[in-house]
């Protein structure tokens, strides 16, 4: 994506949690900082990034505890506004960023990401239609075990590209937030 966000975008951190391009994420906002930051966002281009925390946040989650420095830069896709002036949203992510130290601190970070796209690649490609078909394959066979062992089966949605098919199915592993990062990290979608 080559998109640039004209403004400093607000970044969201949370402890737990890696947003991949191209997957929709549904968030609930209650804390005022992050109420004003949803504000913010809609009078703007309504754009966030969303930052996984640095292990030790704990310590200062009331303040400005640390976030890892690649993220993904997502849009607000959907908002409703609840009456105890909380927020449902539902987040697309749009591309993997580099964050960068913050251009604003104060009642939330902001900062001026660098967009990285990922390698480019063919969807015609005779390896990319076979990794597809495998990735297929793959996740129904788990979503059956999941629901087997009377877990919630990650959702294989066949008509997805490839690319948002590897990132849904990335973001939805059951494994620790730093793994995702790391697969966020990489810069080919077929790796």
């Amino acid at each position: 994506m080559s998109f640039e966000p004209k403004h400093p975008v607000p970044v969201f951190p949370l402890p737990g949690v890696v947003l991949f391009p191209g997957v929709h994420l549904p968030l609930h906002v209650f804390e005022l900082r992050y109420r004003v930051l949803v504000r913010e966002a809609l009078s703007g281009e309504r754009l966030i990034a969303l930052a996984l925390l640095l292990p030790g946040w704990e310590r200062d989650y009331q303040g400005s505890p640390e976030f890892h420095s690649l993220g993904c830069l997502a849009r607000i896709d959907e908002v409703a506004w609840l009456p105890d002036d909380c927020y449902h949203l539902r987040l697309f992510g749009l591309s993997r960023a580099w964050l960068g130290r913050p251009v604003r601190e104060f009642p939330f970070r902001a900062v001026r990401p660098q967009v990285s796209p990922q390698e480019p690649f063919s969807e015609d490609d005779a390896l990319v239609q076979l990794e597809r078909r495998a990735l297929i394959e793959a996740g129904t066979r788990c979503a059956r075990l999941a629901e087997a062992a009377g877990e919630q089966p990650l959702p294989i949605d066949e008509a997805l590209g490839f690319e948002p098919l590897v990132n849904s199915l990335c973001m939805g592993l059951a494994a620790d937030p730093g793994e995702k990062l790391a697969l966020l990290a990489m810069d080919s979608v077929l790796e």
